[in-house]
């Protein structure tokens, strides 16, 4: 049963997701805010076996602050960012919100590196916070 569907801004990548979103994240760590015009990226994060991605990716990896080797895809035909990928948890992925088709149920929980974030920033005071890398999600059974 697919529970999301995703597309690039030009359709040449396609994603179908069957499970549910292990966790909503507003990432505020430089790199995201590199990639999304100095704000934070909104990930929902998945199993890795309930995507299936059609279409080619292009992709970068860079050593996070974290420490941990981190992989951003994107279609490499008009940029629209799609994934993220950590060496420290390769059962998740985390898919950006704009690539989502409908993503809204999918409302941020966490917000992530927020001693990145920039003094003007507004983060929603609801959401836990980690100054920093978080541990892992709980996985629910």
């Amino acid at each position: 049963m697919t529970r999301y569907t995703g597309r690039c801004a030009c359709g040449a990548v396609t994603a179908t997701i069957a499970g549910a979103a292990i966790q909503v994240r507003q990432c505020w760590c430089r790199q995201c805010q590199r990639i999304a015009a100095g704000s934070p990226t909104t990930n929902a994060m998945f199993a890795t076996e309930d995507i299936a991605i059609q279409g080619e990716l292009t992709a970068t990896s860079y050593v996070a602050a974290s420490g941990n080797t981190l992989i951003q895809s994107f279609c490499g035909t008009c940029g629209t960012q799609v994934m993220g990928q950590s060496s420290a948890r390769p059962q998740f992925r985390t898919l950006r919100l704009g690539f989502l088709d409908t993503p809204n149920d999918l409302a941020p929980q966490v917000a992530i590196w927020t001693e990145d974030a920039p003094a003007w920033a507004v983060i929603d005071t609801k959401l836990e916070r980690y100054p920093r890398q978080p541990p892992p999600p709980a996985v629910k059974a």
